[in-house]
Protein backbone atom coordinates (compact mmCIF):
# COMPACT_ATOMS: atom_id res chain seq x y z
CA UNK A 1 0.00 0.00 0.00
CA UNK A 2 2.86 2.47 1.05
CA UNK A 3 4.67 1.63 -1.85
CA UNK A 4 1.91 1.95 -4.09
CA UNK A 5 1.46 5.78 -2.94
CA UNK A 6 5.20 6.06 -3.03
CA UNK A 7 5.37 5.46 -6.71
CA UNK A 8 2.76 7.05 -7.96
CA UNK A 9 3.26 10.08 -5.98
CA UNK A 10 6.97 9.86 -7.92
CA UNK A 11 5.45 9.58 -11.21
CA UNK A 12 2.98 11.59 -10.95
CA UNK A 13 5.72 14.43 -9.65
CA UNK A 14 7.69 13.37 -12.83
CA UNK A 15 5.02 13.90 -15.20
CA UNK A 16 4.28 16.65 -14.04
CA UNK A 17 7.29 18.57 -14.75
CA UNK A 18 7.85 16.98 -17.57
CA UNK A 19 4.19 18.14 -18.76
CA UNK A 20 5.04 21.70 -17.50
CA UNK A 21 8.60 21.88 -19.20
CA UNK A 22 6.61 20.59 -22.90
CA UNK A 23 4.31 23.20 -22.32
CA UNK A 24 6.47 26.15 -21.34
CA UNK A 25 9.19 25.26 -23.21
CA UNK A 26 7.01 25.32 -26.75
CA UNK A 27 8.04 22.24 -27.74
CA UNK A 28 6.13 21.83 -31.14
CA UNK A 29 2.38 19.78 -30.49
CA UNK A 30 0.69 20.73 -33.61
CA UNK A 31 0.25 23.35 -36.56
CA UNK A 32 -2.87 25.95 -36.82
CA UNK A 33 -3.61 29.35 -37.87
CA UNK A 34 -3.72 31.94 -35.23
CA UNK A 35 -3.72 35.75 -35.00
CA UNK A 36 0.23 35.83 -35.03
CA UNK A 37 -0.11 33.22 -38.36
CA UNK A 38 0.61 29.86 -37.65
CA UNK A 39 1.09 28.84 -33.85
CA UNK A 40 2.76 25.70 -32.96
CA UNK A 41 1.92 25.12 -28.76
CA UNK A 42 -0.68 26.13 -26.44
CA UNK A 43 1.45 28.60 -24.77
CA UNK A 44 1.29 30.28 -28.48
CA UNK A 45 -2.48 29.85 -29.07
CA UNK A 46 -3.31 31.18 -25.51
CA UNK A 47 -0.41 34.40 -25.63
CA UNK A 48 -2.43 35.76 -29.23
CA UNK A 49 -5.79 35.42 -27.90
CA UNK A 50 -4.30 37.46 -24.65
CA UNK A 51 -2.62 39.77 -26.08
CA UNK A 52 -5.63 39.86 -29.13
CA UNK A 53 -7.92 40.85 -26.50
CA UNK A 54 -7.23 42.62 -24.04
CA UNK A 55 -8.11 40.39 -21.63
CA UNK A 56 -4.48 40.37 -19.38
CA UNK A 57 -1.94 42.59 -19.36
CA UNK A 58 0.78 41.97 -22.16
CA UNK A 59 3.27 41.21 -19.48
CA UNK A 60 1.47 38.33 -18.30
CA UNK A 61 1.77 36.18 -22.03
CA UNK A 62 5.11 37.48 -22.69
CA UNK A 63 6.11 36.33 -19.65
CA UNK A 64 5.31 32.94 -20.34
CA UNK A 65 6.73 32.88 -23.97
CA UNK A 66 9.99 33.77 -22.75
CA UNK A 67 11.63 30.11 -21.50
CA UNK A 68 10.33 29.07 -25.20
CA UNK A 69 11.54 31.56 -27.04
CA UNK A 70 15.03 31.08 -25.08
CA UNK A 71 15.25 27.69 -25.94
CA UNK A 72 14.55 28.38 -29.74
CA UNK A 73 17.29 30.40 -29.73
CA UNK A 74 19.53 27.74 -27.99
CA UNK A 75 18.40 24.97 -30.02
CA UNK A 76 19.23 27.35 -33.32
CA UNK A 77 22.35 28.55 -31.98
CA UNK A 78 21.09 31.90 -32.35
CA UNK A 79 21.86 35.07 -29.15
CA UNK A 80 18.87 34.84 -26.65
CA UNK A 81 16.41 37.19 -27.84
CA UNK A 82 15.45 40.28 -25.20
CA UNK A 83 11.93 40.90 -23.45
CA UNK A 84 11.49 43.90 -25.63
CA UNK A 85 11.65 42.34 -28.66
CA UNK A 86 9.51 39.20 -27.91
CA UNK A 87 6.19 40.95 -29.83
CA UNK A 88 7.92 41.30 -32.87
CA UNK A 89 9.75 38.23 -32.54
CA UNK A 90 6.45 35.97 -32.27
CA UNK A 91 4.36 38.48 -35.00
CA UNK A 92 2.40 40.46 -32.04
CA UNK A 93 2.67 44.15 -33.04
CA UNK A 94 -0.65 44.08 -34.85
CA UNK A 95 -2.88 41.86 -33.12
CA UNK A 96 -5.25 43.77 -31.72
CA UNK A 97 -6.01 44.31 -35.42
CA UNK A 98 -6.60 40.87 -36.85
CA UNK A 99 -9.91 39.36 -37.12
CA UNK A 100 -11.33 37.10 -34.70
CA UNK A 101 -12.66 34.57 -37.09
CA UNK A 102 -9.57 32.34 -36.57
CA UNK A 103 -9.42 31.91 -32.98
CA UNK A 104 -13.66 30.98 -33.68
CA UNK A 105 -12.87 28.43 -36.49
CA UNK A 106 -10.65 26.70 -33.71
CA UNK A 107 -12.82 27.01 -30.51
CA UNK A 108 -11.71 23.53 -29.05
CA UNK A 109 -7.92 23.81 -29.48
CA UNK A 110 -8.20 27.54 -28.10
CA UNK A 111 -10.11 26.33 -24.81
CA UNK A 112 -7.64 23.04 -24.68
CA UNK A 113 -4.88 25.29 -24.95
CA UNK A 114 -5.93 27.66 -22.46
CA UNK A 115 -6.73 24.47 -20.19
CA UNK A 116 -3.26 23.03 -21.02
CA UNK A 117 -1.12 26.03 -19.73
CA UNK A 118 -3.07 26.20 -16.66
CA UNK A 119 -2.89 22.64 -15.63
CA UNK A 120 0.76 22.54 -16.95
CA UNK A 121 1.38 25.79 -14.27
CA UNK A 122 -1.06 24.20 -11.12
CA UNK A 123 0.22 20.87 -11.56
CA UNK A 124 3.35 21.83 -10.02
CA UNK A 125 1.77 22.72 -6.79
CA UNK A 126 -1.33 20.08 -7.12
CA UNK A 127 -1.37 17.69 -9.93
CA UNK A 128 -4.95 17.24 -11.09
CA UNK A 129 -6.97 16.78 -14.43
CA UNK A 130 -7.19 20.07 -16.23
CA UNK A 131 -3.97 19.09 -18.17
CA UNK A 132 -5.39 16.10 -19.77
CA UNK A 133 -8.82 17.69 -20.15
CA UNK A 134 -6.60 20.36 -22.45
CA UNK A 135 -4.80 17.97 -24.30
CA UNK A 136 -8.01 15.58 -25.13
CA UNK A 137 -9.67 19.20 -26.29
CA UNK A 138 -7.06 20.21 -28.10
CA UNK A 139 -6.80 16.88 -29.51
CA UNK A 140 -10.91 16.61 -30.35
CA UNK A 141 -10.55 19.75 -32.23
CA UNK A 142 -8.21 18.36 -34.78
CA UNK A 143 -10.32 15.18 -35.38
CA UNK A 144 -12.98 17.68 -35.65
CA UNK A 145 -11.57 19.41 -38.45
CA UNK A 146 -9.08 17.16 -40.10
CA UNK A 147 -10.79 13.58 -40.07
CA UNK A 148 -14.51 14.76 -39.74
CA UNK A 149 -14.23 17.50 -42.52
CA UNK A 150 -16.78 19.56 -40.49
CA UNK A 151 -14.43 22.38 -41.09
CA UNK A 152 -16.52 24.66 -43.78
CA UNK A 153 -13.24 26.32 -45.12
CA UNK A 154 -11.10 23.19 -46.66
CA UNK A 155 -8.08 25.28 -47.07
CA UNK A 156 -7.91 25.71 -43.32
CA UNK A 157 -8.40 22.13 -42.56
CA UNK A 158 -5.86 21.21 -45.02
CA UNK A 159 -3.05 23.78 -43.18
CA UNK A 160 -3.49 22.23 -39.45
CA UNK A 161 -1.16 19.00 -38.10
CA UNK A 162 -0.71 17.28 -35.09
CA UNK A 163 2.84 15.96 -34.87
CA UNK A 164 2.63 12.84 -33.40
CA UNK A 165 5.32 11.86 -31.45
CA UNK A 166 5.68 14.88 -29.03
CA UNK A 167 1.44 14.88 -29.00
CA UNK A 168 1.53 11.50 -27.97
CA UNK A 169 4.26 12.13 -25.37
CA UNK A 170 1.74 15.46 -24.26
CA UNK A 171 -0.80 12.92 -23.69
CA UNK A 172 1.02 10.47 -21.68
CA UNK A 173 2.58 12.68 -19.29
CA UNK A 174 -1.21 14.85 -18.50
CA UNK A 175 -2.59 11.58 -18.24
CA UNK A 176 0.09 10.30 -15.83
CA UNK A 177 -0.03 13.45 -13.67
CA UNK A 178 -3.45 12.39 -12.36
CA UNK A 179 -1.96 10.31 -8.98
CA UNK A 180 -5.11 8.31 -7.66
CA UNK A 181 -5.23 7.06 -11.64
CA UNK A 182 -1.76 6.04 -11.67
CA UNK A 183 -1.93 4.58 -7.90
CA UNK A 184 -4.76 2.24 -9.57
CA UNK A 185 -2.92 1.33 -12.44
CA UNK A 186 0.10 0.38 -10.00
CA UNK A 187 -2.28 -1.94 -7.97
CA UNK A 188 -4.04 -3.52 -11.54
CA UNK A 189 -0.54 -4.51 -12.59
CA UNK A 190 0.54 -5.68 -9.35
CA UNK A 191 -2.45 -7.99 -9.11
CA UNK A 192 -1.98 -9.39 -12.47
CA UNK A 193 1.26 -10.47 -11.55
CA UNK A 194 0.59 -11.69 -8.27
CA UNK A 195 -2.27 -14.10 -10.28
CA UNK A 196 0.13 -15.33 -12.50
CA UNK A 197 1.96 -17.57 -10.00
CA UNK A 198 -1.19 -18.82 -8.64
CA UNK A 199 -2.68 -19.59 -11.79
CA UNK A 200 0.45 -21.68 -12.79
CA UNK A 201 0.03 -23.57 -9.27
CA UNK A 202 -3.56 -24.50 -9.92
CA UNK A 203 -2.83 -26.33 -13.59
CA UNK A 204 -0.03 -28.39 -12.23
CA UNK A 205 -2.24 -29.42 -9.10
Amino acid sequence: MASSNRWAGFISSLASFLHFFIVILQVPLFRVPCRTGTCTSPIEVMSSHLIATDLYPAFGPKALLYPGAIAKSYIKNKTFPSYSKLSKLYNMTKLRKTSASTDLQHLEILAGSYLTVAGAVSGLMRPGRMSLFGTLLILWGFVREVILKNSANMNSARSIHIYPVTMHIALLCAFLTMRKDVRRLIRCCRTRRGAKPLLYKAKNM
